[in-house]
């Protein structure tokens, strides 16, 4: 086993969620020993997420908590120190900047001294609950002083690394943000599907007295389904849950829609053709699966399925002279929504952000004011509790998980609207919807969860240089004494931007950065303009403890 020549402790500060809203800082966790195809990491630095909250909350019922279901060998799995699924207890935090310090004898592609990025969605390995693996989920988190990993899992299939190599330039908690700020990148540039999948499997439903229409001009270029199987709507509800890539249905039944709501599997399309007709009244639809399944919904009020595919977005990208809604928009996601859309340089782009915390908003001002100024953009921030909108808008960002949100963007929605469901509704939520307006305003609601190496190597390059500042989302700095404090501010939205905890800083407790000047004077005097800096981060690992 190759090691780091400083000492590794045999115990550590961490924090453990035991179970549901259960969470616990363990003073002596022990340090593993990587076994021959892992590598331990000494954490720098990690950022706590609101995905943190929701794991806090559903514990083993999370998507991401669950069992790998596939993609690697489960005799493998099991001898892996750091899987924790189901309710075993884990420790949290996915948003990490590490240094590698010593790896087992049969790892190929990491060695000791690098330091890293971690990237968290370890997409390769699908779990039972019809998301993906994640590190700080079902794999342990970083929220410690030491973390371990296993290159059986970190390397993709084509070679690609999750510990992704970054210079010594830039500080801990500007690397650590590149995670979320990917996140944010993600939701825009993923690209949407818009044919019937290849080699997929295709289910067709067609009511009494209508006709299938448009099924080959849905079809990609690439190759047709592997599978088609024709209904009538009464055979839907014996068809196995979860089964079909794309679902058409030439009808306007409510309980045939809600029947296959739930045979549509991860990723799946459900087209519905209403031929003219109206479904009459809302439907309960799955937009818990949006987010974290990938499902996507469609339709037209013609009789043609090729209508409903065509109007899908090539991405979730913003267009030209959208008028953009960014609901939540001074928490610490919202902001860099904010700051990405104005910073876009999109011609007639107008942005209106909300929220109920009036000193949130007036921190998002200061940040967000002067970026749109410079490039053009209308902004307008407001408290919608103390002025209703009442606007139309093209492009929706739903930063909080409540379902009810999804129902009144539909109403405010101007044709063509894009609802991008960002915060994660848990996935086995359903709500309804009026999906005879969604239809016939052709709308388009679509969610991601997590990012790609891809991008987070896009915000890790503008980073790099210098063209983009992650610390301006940074907020508060705690060690680990404040670290389930921090979660508490998360949870109570409290602060308006990021917290970064340091697990080396043992009795360092939350620290907004707005009491630094009381707290750690020498270390506010290495701020900019308020804002948090490199110098700032190594004047604290000094006076606060232990470096």
């Amino acid at each position: 086993m190759a090691m780091n020549s400083n000492p590794i402790h045999r115990t550590q500060h961490a924090v453990q969620l035991v179970g549901p809203g259960e969470l616990k800082l363990n003073t002596v966790k022990p340090v593993p020993a990587p076994g021959p195809h892992e590598i331990l990491v000494k954490v720098e630095a990690v950022g706590l997420c609101f995905s943190d909250l929701k794991l806090l909350k559903q514990f083993q019922d999370h998507a991401r908590k669950s069992e790998v279901a596939s993609g690697i060998d489960p005799g493998v799995l099991r001898g892996m120190q750091s899987y924790v699924p189901g309710n075993l207890p884990v420790v949290p935090g996915h948003e990490v900047s590490c240094r590698i310090v010593a790896v087992g004898e049969k790892v190929k592609h990491h060695k000791v001294g690098e330091r890293c990025l971690v990237q968290t969605d370890y997409r390769q390995l699908p779990t039972a609950a019809g998301s993906s693996a994640a590190f700080g989920y079902n794999f342990e988190g970083g929220l410690q002083e030491y973390t371990l990993l296993d290159e059986r899992v970190v390397v993709t299939p084509d070679g690609d690394r999750f510990l992704i190599p970054v210079s010594e330039k830039r500080s801990a908690s500007a690397v650590v943000l590149v995670e979320p700020w990917a996140c944010v990148e993600d939701s825009y540039v993923t690209a949407e599907r818009s044919r019937i999948k290849t080699k997929g499997k295709l289910l067709v439903v067609v009511a009494e007295g209508r006709e299938s229409i448009g099924l080959e001009q849905s079809m990609s270029a690439l190759g047709k389904p592997a599978e088609v199987q024709t209904i009538a709507p009464a055979e839907a509800a014996a068809l196995p849950n979860e089964s079909f890539d794309d679902i058409v249905y030439f009808g306007s039944d409510k309980a045939t829609i809600e029947t296959l709501n739930d045979k549509l599997a991860p990723g799946g399309i459900i087209n519905i053709v209403l031929g003219g007709q109206h479904i009459g009244e809302l439907v309960s639809v799955g937009i818990g699966r949006v987010h974290y399944g990938g499902t996507r919904w469609i339709g037209t009020t013609g009789r043609d399925a090729a209508e409903s595919y065509g109007a899908v977005p090539p991405s979730g990208e913003i267009r030209p002279n959208d008028k953009v809604l960014i609901i939540g928009a001074a928490g610490p996601m919202g902001q860099m929504h904010v700051i990405r859309t104005v910073c876009l340089g999109l011609a007639g782009v107008r942005v209106v952000g909300t929220d109920f915390d009036d000193a949130r908003l007036e921190t998002l001002h200061k940040k967000s004011a002067p970026l749109a100024a410079a490039n053009g953009v209308d902004l307008r921030l407001a408290n919608p509790q103390r002025r209703p909108l009442g606007e139309k808008f093209t492009y929706f960002v739903l930063m909080a998980p409540v379902p009810a949100l999804v129902a009144s963007s539909i109403q405010d929605a101007d044709k063509g609207a894009i609802i991008n469901i960002f915060a994660g509704i848990p996935a086995p939520t359903k709500h309804e919807l009026d999906l005879d307006t969604y239809i016939e305003k052709r709308c388009f609601m679509f969610g991601t969860s997590g990012s790609t190496i891809d991008d987070m190597r896009i915000v890790l390059r503008k980073v790099e240089n210098d063209e983009l500042d992650t610390n301006a989302s940074l907020d508060a700095v705690s060690g680990m004494a404040g670290a389930i404090d921090g979660i508490a501010c998360v949870e109570n939205r409290t602060l308006a931007g990021k917290i970064i905890v340091y697990p080396m800083l043992h009795d360092l407790g939350l620290i907004p950065l707005a009491e630094m000047e009381q707290r750690f004077p020498t270390v506010a005097a290495k701020f900019d303009g308020g804002k948090w800096t490199r110098e700032a981060e190594v004047e604290l690992l000094r006076v606060a403890g232990r470096a």
